[in-house]
């Protein structure tokens, strides 16, 4: 195998970087390196070599990469969705609790008598001003059933409460793994009439950002508690406060502290608590290693938020290459072409695109001669082509 350095541009977890085989070594630099790991630290002005081929970001958010900017330069981006999603569920369980009774304020009162000698006397006095409610038999709109999403949504049924959910981009296994008892919202409107408490799992797109705003709390339930541990700029700020004064809604639970939403009267606001755990670092760090190592590999791509998932195993033929490239037309006729004209057979081949950009993987029966890849090489519109083996 060739010597493969890898690049950690945070500190990643050892349970992570300790299922690199042999051959792969981690480097104290970007220079040379076939793969970076990143978690959350801005990649955005950061120039590349010309030796990267993979970033695995140990987590699901991508917002700190530049992914267009990496598709041009046949940078596959991976993500790893789901391996923090326990985390996420057990913190939105607590916010459940935590928007339903006001276990802070308690708390806090507490240590701001902690010096009075009758503080015990005092406590049964003052926490009727901490009363809440039970979520028992309440209703909990999930809106958003990916990973994240029905874990939360099965979790509630489970403590007893009336579930809704709604996703019209529901996937085939999150249909499998949802609970008989969650029930199907079609319309968002739905949610909106029937639960006392709204929690949000869905990513930031510009159809998803200030969908929570003034236009969607005037339709919810007066008193509705709203939780928020998917993306900030889903709910806007300045309605979120407005209705949160004249109490429209009870109780705002966020993950996402900024100058408006940590000022909030009612609102509980959390330092970005959801994936941090140290199962979730381990489980993320184990799922970026592993999609890199089988990129750089086999060729395989899993859950690239740039190129198309494409797995062709293990290469069992004379050799492999992967070929990124521009999503043009009569590119594969092109390549399977240049190919011919090198005297190169092609035993196995997967082409698959998305949006803007496709990828092609081929098993070849020997391997690629410097003939060949001049030829692959004065096709326009690929982006990259490397020999996996």
């Amino acid at each position: 195998m060739k010597n493969r350095e890898i690049y950690c541009l945070n500190n990643i977890s050892r349970v992570g970087t300790g299922r690199f085989r042999k051959g792969y070594t981690l480097v104290d630099e970007i220079d040379h390196a076939a793969g970076v790991l990143v978690r959350s630290a801005d990649m955005k002005a950061m120039d590349f070599p010309p030796t990267l081929r993979a970033i695995g970001r140990a987590g699901a958010g991508v917002n700190n990469i530049p992914l267009d900017r990496c598709a041009e330069q046949g940078i596959v981006v991976f993500n790893t969705p789901g391996a923090n999603a326990n985390a996420v569920k057990e913190l939105v369980i607590a916010g459940l609790m935590l928007a339903s009774r006001d276990i802070i304020g308690g708390n806090q009162w507490i240590r701001e008598h902690a010096d009075v000698p009758t503080i015990q006397k005092d406590a049964e006095k003052a926490k009727k001003n901490f009363a809440g409610c039970e979520i028992k038999g309440k209703t909990l709109g999930v809106i958003g059933l990916g990973a994240i999403g029905v874990l939360v949504a099965n979790a509630a049924v489970d403590l007893g409460m009336e579930v809704y959910g709604y996703d019209p981009y529901l996937s085939v296994k999150s249909a499998w793994d949802l609970s008989q008892k969650v029930h199907h919202a079609a319309i968002l409107d739905e949610i909106y009439d029937k639960c006392d408490y709204i929690t949000i799992h869905v990513p930031a797109v510009d159809s998803t950002k200030g969908m929570i705003n003034q236009e969607a709390i005037a339709r919810m339930k007066d008193g509705v508690r709203i939780l928020n541990f998917a993306r900030d700029v889903l709910v806007v700020d300045d309605d979120m406060a407005e209705a949160l004064t004249r109490g429209k809604v009870k109780a705002y639970v966020t993950d996402f502290p900024n100058p408006k939403s940590a000022e909030m009267p009612g609102a509980v606001v959390l330092p970005h608590l959801g994936a941090s755990t140290e199962e979730a670092e381990d489980n993320c760090a184990v799922m970026a290693v592993e999609e890199v190592q089988d990129y750089l590999d086999n060729g395989n791509i899993h859950h690239s938020v740039n190129f198309p998932d494409t797995d062709m195993g293990v290469c069992s033929s004379g050799g492999r290459i992967a070929i990124l490239h521009r999503n043009i037309p009569n590119m594969l006729g092109q390549i399977t072409k240049a190919l011919g004209d090198a005297n190169i057979n092609i035993d196995g081949l997967q082409n698959k695109s998305r949006g803007d950009y496709a990828y092609t993987l081929m098993d070849i029966n020997q391997h690629l001669t410097e003939e060949g890849f001049h030829n692959l090489g004065l096709i326009d519109g690929i982006l990259r082509v490397r020999k996996v083996m």
